[in-house]
Parts: structure tokens; sequence; C-alpha cells
């Protein structure tokens, strides 16, 4: 009964911080690790599991997406093939050869964490002429070629790992030239939606998720994406960042201490 209530409170936290600005992965995954699950099985599990956090999180942003459907619709074909082929590279993926790659995507992923931050806050340091024009106009011309190419490259890393993906798809809006996070974390959580959805359901006909754990931890981040959507400007953050930082750190370090140990 601990293991599973535990379980639960890291999938409600990783739906939160999922909802937020991303990061969720680093939490889940060396928590399933940590009960023995498989790498590959336990990056599969995870996916599926925080699947229902993008939902709630996306009706908890709905009000943010209003007259985004033309863009978002475009936004989510590449997502939709990015997770596909990451997916697909995943189940390709040997066991053995994943479990030297993890180490490094976590400690990768982790990295990607702590710089989010800072590069968000120079994301919005804008120039004068940049501020002269609102985030509607800008999303009332859909998304270049560059940034549907940029989408797509960060979709089969989700679909691959996922641990990231959130920060990599806000500095592309960021650099897009939005300016409102409400609506940024909209539109990144409508592309962790798509990339998500296709990947776990290509997952869900593999054998590599562990059905009992995947659906205890749902339930968890199913309202940690609906009270982290709701709460983000709310909720003080730094410590929450800062457990996250050393958690990945360290669970990165531990794997790749075990595997130069073997």
């Amino acid at each position: 009964m601990l293991r599973i209530a535990l379980v639960i409170a890291v999938a409600t936290i990783s739906g939160v911080m999922n909802s937020i600005a991303g990061g969720g992965t680093l939490l889940t995954f060396p928590a399933l690790v940590g009960l023995g699950i498989p790498a590959t099985a336990a990056n599969a599990t995870s996916t599926v599991a925080l699947l229902p956090a993008s939902m709630t999180s996306m009706f908890g942003y709905r009000e943010e997406l209003e007259g985004l459907l033309p863009w978002a619709g475009v936004f989510a074909l590449p997502s939709i093939l990015g997770g596909a082929v990451g997916a697909l590279l995943l189940s390709r993926t040997p066991p053995e050869r994943f479990a030297l790659l993890v180490p490094w995507l976590v400690l990768g992923a982790t990295a990607l964490f702590v710089v989010q931050e800072p590069a968000m806050r120079a994301i919005r340091v804008r120039r004068p002429d940049r501020r002269a024009v609102s985030d509607e106009v800008r999303t009332a011309t859909l998304p270049s070629v560059a940034i549907l190419l940029y989408q797509f490259l960060v979709s089969v890393y989700g679909g691959y790992f996922g641990a990231g993906a959130g920060i990599l798809m806000l500095a592309a809006l960021g650099l897009m030239g939005l300016t409102n996070i409400h609506r940024m974390n909209g539109l990144k959580n409508w592309g962790g939606l798509c990339m998500n959805a296709v990947a776990a359901l290509m997952f869900g006909f593999s054998r590599l998720v562990n059905w009992p754990v995947a659906l205890t931890m749902a339930a968890g981040a199913m309202v940690g994406g609906y009270v982290g959507s709701r709460a983000a400007q709310r909720v003080g953050q730094r410590a929450l960042r800062l457990a996250i930082i050393v958690i990945g750190l360290g669970s990165g370090i531990a794997m790749l201490v075990g595997e130069f140990q073997r």
C-alpha cells in the first residue's frame, strides 16, 4: 500500500509539472525503475500513465486556446508523426542498448530543466518592435515550416523518451515571439498531448507497458494535470523545481555508476 501511495503521489506531482513547464518524466521514470521495472518498459509505462494528465491539463487551459484551432490543427501534424517515429524507435531499441542510453537521457533532460527558467526569462526580453505585436496577431497566421520541422524533431524525442520535450516546445514558442506564458503552455500541452497520444497508442499494442502500474499512476496524473493548469501562477515552484533537479541528477548519476559497475 505504501508503494502504491508513493507511485500515485509521484504521478500527481509529475502531472502538475508537465502542465506548468514539463519535466514530470524526471520523477516518474526513476520511480518506475526503482520499482524494478526494466528501463524500456518504465519509459513506455510512464508515457501511458501521464497521457491522462495531458488531457486534463488541456481542459484546464481551454480558455487560453480560444481562436487557435487552425494554428493548433497544423501544429498537431508534426507532433503526431514525430511521436509515432519516436515510439517506433523505442520499440525497436534493444533493452540493453536503451539501458546504456538512459543515464545520458536523464542527465540531458535534467540539464534542459535547469536552463528552462533562465532561458524563458531571456526569451521574454523582447525588442521594442516585437512587444507591439500581440500573441493573438502572431498566432493568426500558421506556423512556419521551420517551426513545424522543429516540432517534428522534438516530438521524435518526446515519443522516444519525453523528459524535457515540453521545455523544448516552450523555447520554440518563445522564439516565435509569443509572450503570454499561459497561451504558450496551452499550445505546449496540446503538442505534448498529440505526440504522447500516438506514442501511448503504439506502446499499448506492445508488451512494454506495465498496465497495473500505469493505470494506478494515471489516476494521480489526471488530478495533477488539472490542478497544475489551474494554479500554475499561484503556487510557488522553486522548491519543487529544486527537488526535481536533485532527483534527476541523482538518478542519472546513480544509473551511470551502475552501468560502469557492470
